[in-house]
This record gives C-alpha cells, structure tokens and sequence, in this order.
C-alpha cells in the first residue's frame, strides 16, 4: 500500500521514460485500479523509438514500423500526453507542457501537477554555429531523419544517373558524414553498403563513382569500442574506400560545398551531422540542480541532489558509477545504463512511495557492439574482441533481445529470415516527405514544399 495517493509525472517517452513508466506500472497494478496512483507520460511522439535499429531500417533491412514501439499499446495504464516539455517548476510540483493543440488555442501550454516526478527527456543533436548547417545538414536520431536520409541517397543516385554535367554528378555521388561515434560509423557501414547494392540496378554509377566521406574531430573512430577495434574499424572503412578524415573538423557546408579544417572542398547535396548530443533544453528550465555538463545531478538511488520526489536517469542525469575505481566518475549515457537504470528508476518511486528502503544502481560496463554493414561489425564483451561476421552477429542477437515487447522481436527476426531469402529493396519513396505536392500542383495551386525531385537536392 502507498502511504497517499500519488500523482507520478513522467518526462520522456524514451529508454528511460518508457521502460519506468512500464515499471511503475506493472508495480502499481493494485493501487492504479483502485485510484491510490496515477501516472502521466509527456512524450513529444507517440512512440519509443529503438535508435540501434535506426541504420538498418535506414538501409532497408528492417520495416520503420518496428523500429519504434507505440506507447499507448505498451502503456495501457498510464495517462499519455503527446507534448513538449518547456519548463518544470519543482517547488510548485507543476510542469509546463506545449502541446499540439497549444497554438491553436493560444496558449502557451498547459500545466500539469504532481508528486513524483522523473525527469528522463533524453538530449537533443549538438551543433555547432557552422555555416550551412542548419540549411543543407540531416541528423540521425529519429526514424524520420533515417527514412529521410535513405529516400535522400537514392535520389541522388537518380540525379547522378540521369544528368550529363559532371559538376552535377559528382556532388550527387559525393556523401560527407561528420562524427565518428557509433551513430556516425554505423550509419554510414550501412549506407554505403546498400548503395553499393543498389548500383548494380543503374547502368551508368558504379560503386568507384561514390565518395564516401567520414569526418571527425579526434585522432580516432569508435572510441567505445577500445583503440585495437577502432583501428580495425578504420582500416575496414578505408579498405571499402572510404575516405576516413581524423583530426579533422567540418568549417563550412554553404552553397552545398563541404569545406574541411584540413583545407578539402567537396561539392556534395548531402551533409549527416552526428557530431554528439547535448541535454535536452528543459532541464535547463528547472529549478533542480545541474552540474557542470547541464545535466542532473543525481545520486546512486536516482534521485535528483536536494529535491525530495524528483528522480531522473539516462541522458538526463549524471548518476555516480559506483563499480568504478576512481571516485566521482559517472555513468556514461548510453542505452545500456539506461534500460538498467530504468528499472531500479521504477522501483525506488515504489520503494519511495511505500515508505522502503531504496536500492543503489549499480552496473559494471559489459562491452559495446556495433555493426559496419551487411556480415561486418566489431564488438568488445567482457574483454573479448570479436570482428567481422562474429561481431555483426552478436550485435544483431544483443539488440534483437533488448527490443521492447515480443511483439516487436518477432516482426525484426521475421524480417531479417526474409531478407536473407530476398534482394535488397531499394526503392526510394521521397514522396512521402510531401505527401501534398502532387495534388497541390493538379489542383492549381503553388506546393508549399519544393516537389521531392526539386534538382536543389532533398536534404
């Protein structure tokens, strides 16, 4: 029995809002039916989405749809409220949420109350005041940016295809990726193996025709993953040609050209930032504690430092890494920690609300996996270092257990038993990034979207 009732507000439909709102649930089962608790999810989508998956539905070998998890159907007891969170007022239990209905109404957004809250908004792409970014640059986080970048890159294989200036053709062929972190490099594994793939369907691009282009700002790629595998992984990108730019910075993207620190200029319509991630803005619109990084300061129990009923963890919060051997070390913010943190998260809002005494998170570092293509990868578990066709299987089977739901399992392992029997798809549905455009231009009016064939690039 909870000591009163409580009112659980939860930030985030991510790793950790989803899978503690799951907690909480299930721990709560008895008190949500008799109306002794209730719990609220704020999540600007209506899905989880699993972001280890993000390069393989972006090459095509999973279906968007099971990338992401609809939180409604997995969160049947929690209240969902699809908004953004801009501000959280901690000493008057109130958060403000913009929602979709907000502008309409004219308002700046609602306020919604609580007991307990977890903070769990995850972070938000890092830029940097780089000329052209904002205009010409695509990010991959979300499952949009990755359908968006895979319709993108065959697109410009049309364009190279059916032009005979070679100005034109070059820039169509030419691919700059920015950020050498495991979005950076499994993005562009995947990427280019597909269209490599996909050349053999056009009589006129070849697979040399390609430049593929990875820059990053350190002296190395994969640091995760340790310096041996790291080095491995740029010897097996550098072996498929890609052009791999250590030490190196983007300084211009303007009028379409990739200028470099290093002084190369390469014409391109296609510019992938993933250059790391920052906190999310809303934590800076609290009045809970942040360390010198912008996020949560939190103890080992994920609770927020000096505010009673305030709980965070993920991206969100920096939480003390109590297996480590040098003190005031913490937890890296990644999806293994988060998935775990999650868990004892829920539990210690339980043990908290029944007056129990609260568990300490506690997780020493397993390893690191990543996938460089089709049958390619590195993974370092436990000391051992595995490369090639082992390390892309055991990135393939760890991440395939830790989708949410059966559900979800099935439909990937479906696919993947499918696309080992079948070719490649490689269609390129732009159009759905401006599903209007056809019947503006036929019904006479002006699209307010370039078509998706504008010659500009879709970028």
């Amino acid at each position: 029995m909870v000591k009163e009732r409580a009112r659980i507000l939860v930030v985030g439909g991510g790793y950790v809002g989803m899978y503690t709102a799951l907690r909480l649930q299930r721990r709560l089962k008895r008190e949500i039916a008799r109306g002794e608790a209730g719990i609220t999810v704020v999540t600007p989508d209506p899905y989880m989405t699993y972001q280890p998956f993000l390069p393989e539905a972006a090459a095509g070998a999973i279906s968007p749809r099971h990338v992401v998890v609809p939180l409604r159907r997995v969160l049947d007891r929690c209240r969902i409220v699809i908004g953004e969170a801009t501000a959280v007022d901690h000493a008057a239990r109130t958060a403000t949420v913009r929602t979709p209905a907000a502008e309409e109404e004219g308002t700046d957004g609602r306020r919604i109350g609580y007991d307990e809250l977890v903070l769990a908004p995850g972070s938000v792409a890092r830029s940097l005041p780089i000329p052209g970014l904002a205009d010409h640059a695509i990010g991959f986080r979300t499952v949009e940016e990755a359908i968006g970048l895979r319709n993108h890159v065959l697109e410009q294989m049309d364009i190279a295809s059916s032009t005979r200036d070679p100005a034109v053709r070059d820039a169509a062929l030419t691919f700059v990726f920015v950020g050498g972190g495991y979005a950076g490099v499994e993005a562009l594994g995947e990427l280019e193996d597909m269209a490599r793939y996909a050349t053999r369907y056009y009589h006129n691009v070849r697979p040399e025709d390609m430049k593929w282009i990875l820059v990053e700002a350190s002296d190395r790629i994969l640091p995760e993953v340790g310096e041996e595998l790291g080095r491995y992984t740029l010897t097996e990108l550098r072996r498929r040609n890609i052009d791999v730019r250590l030490e190196t910075r983007l300084e211009s993207c303007a009028d379409r050209v990739a200028v470099l620190s290093d002084g190369s200029r390469f014409p391109t319509r296609t510019v992938v930032w993933t250059a790391g991630v920052k906190p999310h803005p809303v934590l800076a619109a609290t009045d809970l504690p942040l360390n010198e990084r912008g996020r949560l300061r939190c103890t080992a129990e994920l609770a927020v430092e000096g505010a009673p009923h305030a709980w965070a963890a993920g991206d969100a919060a920096a939480v003390p890494d109590v297996t480590a051997r040098e003190e005031g070390r913490t937890c890296a913010p990644n999806a293994q920690h988060a998935l775990r943190q999650a868990r004892v998260l829920g539990d210690n809002v339980v043990h908290s609300l029944r007056g129990e005494p609260l568990e300490t998170y506690a997780h020493r570092y397993a390893g690191s996996v990543a996938s460089l293509g089709l049958h390619k990868g590195v993974a370092q578990v436990y000391g051992r270092k595995l490369k090639g066709y082992p390390a892309w299987f055991m990135h393939r089977t760890y991440h395939l257990s830790r989708v949410p739901t059966f559900n979800r399992k099935a439909r990937v392992a479906a696919e993947w038993t499918l696309a080992g029997l079948f070719k490649r798809e490689i269609v390129s549905l732009g159009s759905l990034e401006h599903p209007r455009a056809e019947f503006e231009l036929a019904a006479g009016g002006k699209p307010s979207h370039d078509p998706p064939r504008n010659p500009e690039g879709s970028s």
